[in-house]
């Protein structure tokens, strides 16, 4: 599947996924959906959750690398950045063969268009978190997001091949 058409799914699952009210009790939903998901892969992962800035939920599994804590940083910098999933700002950037620092004058050491981080939308308010995993291909990380965020809303979204 090309860039274009997934990010005809991406948008779908952007649209989707919006939350009435997010507070500390759902993000430990959250969390852990990921969470059960990262350990039935068998990976090694990280995992956070935060909204306006606050830690609501971290975790590591079995196998977790330090360097997935910068991976995670750097996704949740693109996330604030452009309130898109990060996986959907590296597809939009493949596809018009462009670059973060080219394109946006933004450095590669502080934000990854990479798979893995997805905003936290309320609904009537907008951006106002995300969620992050690092620890598998992009690909795997974006749909281990938004598998959990529509778990937790009771929702069923398209999802990528």
């Amino acid at each position: 599947m090309g860039a274009a058409e997934d990010l005809t799914i991406i948008d779908q699952q952007e649209a989707a996924l919006r939350f009435r009210s997010f507070n500390s009790e759902t993000a430990w939903r959250l969390g852990n959906a990921m969470r059960a998901r990262l350990i039935a892969s068998e990976a090694g992962g990280t995992i956070e959750i935060e909204v306006a800035g606050q830690l609501l939920f971290a975790c590591t599994t079995p196998g977790a690398t330090p360097g997935q804590a910068d991976w995670i940083r750097r996704k949740r910098n693109t996330v604030r950045r452009f309130a898109r999933s990060s996986y959907a700002v590296g597809r939009i950037l493949e596809r018009d063969g462009q670059t973060m620092e080219g394109r946006h004058g933004l450095q590669l050491a502080d934000f990854a268009a990479h798979g893995g981080g997805f905003p936290i939308v309320l609904e009537g308010t907008g951006a106002v978190g995300s969620a992050i995993v690092s620890g598998l291909p992009q690909r795997d990380d974006h749909g281990l997001v938004v598998s959990a965020v529509a778990e937790v809303l009771n929702l069923r979204v398209p999802m990528l091949d």
